[in-house]
């Protein structure tokens, strides 16, 4: 397996902390967004604002949540942390997969649709209860999504878990290898 120098292995971690950083930025941004949104009284304010959060996540969140992904694969596969060698490296890969499932499966379509309503029925939306239940589903789910993004955060900078023994590093590989 190719080990990366200490030089380009600090340039990919600079990468994927500026994924991760830009991700959480951007769904912070989202939920403000989404508080905002349910204080609307103006037709174009609430298109706007629902537009703006499908933007968001359109263009700087899947994009981010992606780049972190890949660079964390990259620094696992490149670099002694490996994927199975250390608990808190663990805990982050289940946690970043699962916020992206939750991303593209609920938040993104949650979204999308309140934004669809918004257009379609302008401030009349806002008595609309499927409208009510998308623009909740963004507000909560953001607010989900900071909360996991800062836990993940933590465990990278405190890595409280440590590295798993050789008994179960062993296991992980030849329960992977059948």
């Amino acid at each position: 397996m190719p080990r990366l120098t200490v030089k380009q292995k600090n340039w990919l971690l600079s990468a994927h902390v500026a994924f991760a950083a830009l991700w959480t930025g951007t769904v912070l941004s989202m939920f403000l967004l989404a508080l905002r949104n349910q204080h609307s009284a103006d037709a174009e304010v609430l298109q706007a604002l629902n537009s703006a959060i499908n933007l968001l996540d359109d263009y700087v969140v899947i994009p981010s949540a992606i780049g972190s992904l890949l660079t964390g694969t990259l620094l696992c596969w490149l670099t002694i942390w490996g994927f199975f060698k250390h608990y808190w490296v663990i805990a982050k890969w289940i946690a970043t997969v699962a916020l992206i499932v939750f991303g593209t499966f609920w938040l993104f379509p949650w979204a999308n649709a309140a934004t669809a309503i918004s257009e379609a029925q302008r401030l009349q939306a806002l008595e609309n209860p499927l409208y009510s239940f998308d623009a909740k589903g963004v507000l909560i789910g953001t607010v989900m999504q900071v909360v996991c993004l800062l836990v993940i955060i933590a465990v990278s900078l405190l890595k409280p878990w440590g590295r798993r023994t050789v008994k179960e590093q062993s296991q992980t590989k030849s329960a992977s290898a059948s």
